[in-house]
């Protein structure tokens, strides 16, 4: 049974959440403070972080933050963001941040499901992307741990980053449109379309040391998309 951690000072949609998420074998915890959501993160160590971005004390996107900031605490947590705010800036906002998706309220439970469910089915899948990642320019994934390290450091990637790296080592040299990075990644709410794409990858760029003018890794193709440029070694 997967453990998901709801932090949303709204006690009324949280307890409608919990009756709901538990008809899909989902053990779910409320907290209603940024605080007691920490407790309680350490405490349960939950499968995916249900955040609200509009909380006492601080908002959801200075959670998000922190909660990258200290993946040695946290790990890589699986975060997918509410918000009452339908502006596209909001939701960029929060993919920056790292969030791994977003969905504006208000929303049908049947949807939160799904994107819970795409969400835990990229975190746990074993099917061809278990496949072994031969290393491409000193950088290597380790599968069967989601691991992925660059010139042997590792490297502290969001689940959306580390799929996008898996999907680009496993065909390098080939371009991939946006339409198909979206389609691939199956958890960017698609209204987002190219700017959500961007993001991740200037995000993943970042984490690689990398730089759109002297690629060693992600090549920008104009007006196509992009390229993982290398060769497996």
């Amino acid at each position: 049974m997967k453990q998901i951690l709801i932090i949303d000072d709204d006690e009324k949609l949280g307890q409608l959440l919990t009756q709901y998420l538990e008809r899909y074998d989902m053990s779910v915890h409320v907290a209603h403070t940024p605080s007691r959501g920490f407790e309680q993160l350490k405490r349960l160590k939950p499968d995916l972080l249900i955040l609200d971005v509009m909380l006492p004390e601080k908002d959801g996107f200075e959670v998000c933050r922190e909660i990258r900031a200290k993946s040695s605490i946290y790990g890589q947590l699986p975060i997918l963001m509410l918000t009452a705010h339908a502006e596209v800036t909001d939701r960029i906002v929060g993919l920056e941040l790292g969030a791994d998706d977003y969905l504006p309220k208000p929303f049908e439970p049947r949807e939160l499901v799904a994107r819970i469910h795409n969400i835990l089915r990229r975190t746990s899948d074993d099917g061809d992307r278990g496949a072994e990642v031969k290393p491409i320019n000193g950088l290597e994934i380790d599968v069967s741990r989601r691991e992925a390290k660059l010139d042997g450091e590792l490297l502290e990637l969001t689940t959306m980053e580390y799929e996008l790296l898996l999907l680009f080592m496993q065909s390098p040299n080939r371009t991939f449109t946006r339409d198909e990075l979206m389609n691939r990644l199956r958890g960017i709410d698609a209204e987002l379309f190219s700017r959500a794409v961007d993001t991740l990858v200037s995000r993943l760029r970042h984490k690689l040391k990398d730089t759109s003018k002297t690629p060693r890794f992600i090549k920008t193709v104009w007006g196509r998309g992009y390229t993982f440029v290398g060769a497996h070694k």
